[in-house]
C-alpha cells in the first residue's frame, strides 16, 4: 500500500510502497502527464513531474531506501496453516521536498483534465484512481502537520480552478531552496504558507513570474527555459 508520512526534520516527504505501488505511481505519472510537445503550455510543468516519477521509479528499482514491513503474518496464522513464510515484505521508499510534491499534487489537476478530455473511457480508465489517491495522499500528510483552521483554507485553496498553464516552474525551486535553509521549528510554521502559496499564486509569485518573463523575452525563450542562478545543496538533513 502507498504511504506518506513527513520527514523527521519536515524537510520533505517519504513516499513509501511495495515494488507495483510505487511501479503504478510511476505508469499513472506516465500516462496522465502526455507526451512531449503535447499539451501546450504545461512543458514545464511536466518537465517538473517528470522529475518526480524519475525519483518514484529509482525506488521502485531499489536506487533510493528499502524497508522491511511488517505483512500482517502471525505466528499463530502460520500455525494454524501449517506454513513457514516471512512477516514482513520489502518497501522501498523516497524523500520528496514539501514544495516540491505539493506542486506536483496541483499540477496534476490541470493533467487529469487534459488527460480526460482526450481518453473516450475515462470512467474507467485505472490510471485516474492512482492519481487521485496520490493526491489524497499529499492533502492527508499535510493536514497531519498543520492546524485544521489552515487545513480547511487550503483544502478550499486546492479546489479552486486556478491553472498551471504557463507556469513559473522556478518559482517551486525558489520554494524548496528556502524550505531547505530553515530549521525543522520554521519549517513547520512555514508549511502551510507555502502549502497556500503554490494553491492560489498569490502576489509574491505573480512579481515573480514577471520577473521571469522579463528574463525570457529578450532571448525568445519559453517560459520554463529560463534557469535559475541558485544551486540545491549537495547534502541536507531530512
Amino acid at each position: 500500500m502507498l504511504t506518506m508520512m513527513s520527514t523527521p526534520n519536515h524537510t520533505g516527504v517519504k513516499i513509501s510502497g511495495d515494488y507495483f505501488d510505487l511501479d503504478d505511481l510511476n505508469q499513472a505519472f506516465y500516462k496522465v502527464i502526455g507526451k512531449e510537445g503535447q499539451f501546450h503550455g504545461y512543458e514545464g510543468s511536466r518537465m517538473r513531474l517528470l522529475g518526480l516519477s524519475y525519483e518514484i521509479r529509482h525506488a521502485a528499482q531499489g536506487d533510493r531506501n528499502v524497508e522491511f514491513v511488517f505483512n500482517g503474518l502471525h505466528e499463530h496464522m502460520m500455525k494454524e496453516k501449517g506454513f513457514i513464510a516471512p512477516d514482513k515484505n520489502i518497501y522501498f521508499s523516497v524523500e520528496i521536498l514539501w514544495p516540491e510534491l505539493i506542486y506536483a499534487a496541483i499540477a496534476m489537476k490541470d493533467f487529469v483534465s487534459l488527460y480526460q478530455k482526450n481518453s473516450s473511457k475515462s470512467v474507467w480508465d485505472i490510471h485516474l484512481p492512482v492519481i487521485y489517491r496520490f493526491q489524497s495522499l499529499v492533502l492527508d500528510c499535510l493536514q497531519g502537520h498543520i492546524p485544521d483552521n489552515q487545513y480547511e483554507i487550503i483544502l478550499q485553496a486546492f479546489d479552486q480552478p486556478v491553472t498551471v498553464n504557463n507556469y513559473a516552474i522556478q518559482y517551486v525551486d525558489l520554494l524548496n531552496l528556502k524550505y531547505i535553509a530553515m530549521t525543522k521549528e520554521e519549517r513547520e510554521q512555514s508549511l502551510s504558507t507555502i502549502a497556500m502559496k503554490l494553491a492560489v499564486q498569490d502576489k509574491d509569485y505573480q512579481a515573480f513570474r514577471q520577473q521571469v518573463l522579463a528574463a525570457a523575452t529578450p532571448g525568445k525563450k519559453q517560459i520554463h527555459e529560463i534557469e535559475v542562478s541558485a544551486k540545491y545543496p549537495e547534502d541536507f538533513d531530512w
